[in-house]
């Protein structure tokens, strides 16, 4: 499932995402705040991949991408990569089994391995919480 946002020449207004996700906008802007707060010097962006998958939101530091926002129809992904040393960490970390099985059985790309998370509801903002502190730090 590609991006709400799909027109190249139209990067989404801060309007058009509160309309897309709806009760979810709440979340989205939880998970940004949090990730400003341990990491207040990253750069968020709005980038256009491709037309398969759309417009994306993006928090990076100086040399990595920390946490992708995919927006989709009243819900949204979070997408994290992980290297190796951040994988060793998750696993021992309280995360919930299901988000380590996922990333441990992840294939293993060059950049790491990496995990899709579908935002619904409030229920899984801890893990993600953890999950981009751990990035953070490794």
């Amino acid at each position: 499932m590609k991006s709400i946002f799909t027109n190249k020449e139209i990067s989404p207004s801060t309007k058009d995402l509160k309309k897309a996700l709806g009760e979810t906008f709440v979340l989205l802007e939880e998970i940004v705040n949090f990730t400003q707060k341990t990491k207040p010097d990253a750069k968020e962006e709005w980038k256009y991949s491709s037309e398969k998958y759309g417009w994306s939101f993006r928090i990076s530091d100086k040399k990595r991408v920390i946490i992708y926002l995919l927006p989709r129809d009243k819900f949204f992904k979070v997408a994290l990569l992980f290297g190796q040393k951040a994988v060793d960490t998750i696993l021992k970390s309280d995360i919930s089994e299901k988000n380590k099985t996922e990333i441990k059985n992840a294939k293993v790309y060059a950049e790491g391995r990496g995990i899709r998370m579908d935002v619904m509801d409030a229920a899984i903002l801890s893990d993600i919480k953890k999950l981009t502190t751990i990035k953070i730090n490794n």
